[in-house]
């Protein structure tokens, strides 16, 4: 998807879905209260958020893709964004991230519809509902450090749940940031941010048509392909070899050649 995956479609997902998703997710992964990042669950109980209506500003946003997925028997496709919020005056009180705030995540489908559950949260955080213009591309980008003020609730096994998200009331400040602001976008795949998030987002996100798509580019061509190229690469020579090393992302390719009276021999070998 181009701009940052804002491409809204009014078909994915209901709400009932989303909240399906949202558990099935949950069984697996959960805040973490080293550095407020989310991180997978790998058994053992992390401290969570108590209860309550908490002032919180949004640090993190994280593009996931086109997700598939089964609901009642039926496949589910749908694009999704997991957006995180901190607590800043609500902090950790025991263990090594002791005096940081809390954080919470919240798991959405990528749509505007009428149902849809960003929809209805974005219109309570902003305080305002969309325009036309708007609701044909909003870019989720302008959110990214916007304060608000977060319900908070716990599900049957005490985890904390985002229960809404509304505009900060008249009178209320949010303290400074403490945990830097962080986006990754799959159409502005940056490679760095990829490897920073914990492990089970990254295989989350490596499910995605659009991560795969893009795995499926970088993959090492054919030696029809290969002929094709540019010779400006460098090369080492070897007796008679030139082995010419071509790069792709994590991935290359040596196209090896070896002469034998006045014939060439071309061997290729593609390594990951």
């Amino acid at each position: 998807m181009d701009d940052r995956g804002m491409q809204w479609n009014a078909q994915l997902g209901s709400h009932a879905q989303w909240v399906a998703e949202y558990n099935r997710h949950d069984a697996d992964y959960q805040e973490s209260d080293d550095m407020g990042r989310y991180a997978s669950n790998a058994g053992g109980d992390y401290a969570q958020p108590p209860a309550d209506n908490h002032i919180a500003r949004c640090y993190r946003i994280i593009d996931l893709g086109t997700q598939e997925g089964e609901y009642q028997g039926k496949k589910v496709v749908r694009n999704q964004v997991m957006i995180s919020w901190e607590l800043p005056d609500c902090l950790i009180e025991d263990g090594e991230s002791a005096g940081k705030p809390f954080t919470v995540s919240k798991f959405f489908t990528n749509s505007l519809n009428d149902k849809a559950t960003l929809r209805a949260n974005l219109i309570t955080w902003r305080g305002r509902d969309f325009t036309e213009e708007e609701l044909k591309r909003f870019d989720l980008q302008s959110i990214l450090g916007a304060p608000c003020l977060l319900s908070v609730v716990h599900n049957e096994k005490g985890k904390a749940k985002v229960a809404s998200v509304s505009k900060l009331p008249k009178g209320f400040e949010c303290p400074p940031a403490v945990n830097a602001k962080m986006a990754f976008w799959l159409d502005e795949f940056d490679g760095e941010v990829f490897e920073s998030l914990p492990k089970g987002i990254q295989e989350m996100i490596q499910k995605s048509h659009e991560y795969q798509e893009r795995l499926n580019a970088d993959r090492p061509k054919g030696p029809a392909q290969i002929a094709e190229m540019d010779d400006d690469i460098p090369f080492a020579l070897n007796g008679n070899d030139i082995i010419r090393e071509y790069r792709y992302g994590k991935g290359f390719q040596r196209a090896c050649y070896a002469r034998n009276g006045e014939s060439l021999v071309r061997k290729l070998q593609a390594c990951a």
